[in-house]
């Protein structure tokens, strides 16, 4: 049993869960909102970094069969930037992620359960909002074997 599943489990008062958003755009500054009243110095892949503080909505994915699911993170009153990353992210031909992480107050040095990265698919702004729309692999729709075989890659399959 995690330490996570844990505190889920037994809602401990002295142990506090702070969820944390990341968004990477190429060419920009990293983006770090963590939900709660206060700035935090958070573990991000074993060095210290500073997340805003910030009300951040999560909908976490479902335990479902689907295999592409778009979640939706809003961002509240964090500054004109959130603007800057999602227009920078949808115009840029690159791919733009997001990383959701939950920390324990006791140790914010490493995520408490595995960090969900997705790729932003969209984003749009609701008021003062800024909601940043991310997608998984589409699992389901990917082509087996991955490596197609054509006239280029295996010349002897035009005689089949």
């Amino acid at each position: 049993m995690t330490v996570l599943s844990v505190v889920y489990a037994s809602a401990p008062t002295d142990e506090v869960i702070i969820g944390s958003l990341e968004v990477l755009v190429p060419g920009l500054e990293p983006l770090r909102v963590a939900a709660d009243f206060e700035d935090h110095l958070l573990g991000v892949d074993g060095v210290m970094q500073l997340f805003e503080q910030g009300p951040l909505s999560v909908a976490l994915p479902s335990k479902d069969t689907k295999g592409n699911q778009t979640l939706r993170f809003g961002v509240s009153g964090v500054s004109g930037r959130a603007q800057r990353y999602v227009d920078a992210a949808l115009e840029s031909g690159e791919s733009a992620t997001m990383i959701y992480r939950e920390y324990l107050s006791s140790d914010p040095t490493t995520p408490a359960r595995r960090p969900v990265v997705l790729t932003i698919v969209g984003g749009s702004f609701e008021g003062p909002d800024a909601v940043f729309e991310g997608a998984y692999y589409d699992l389901l729709n990917a082509a087996w074997p991955r490596e197609r075989y054509t006239s280029e890659t295996a010349p002897g399959i035009r005689y089949l």
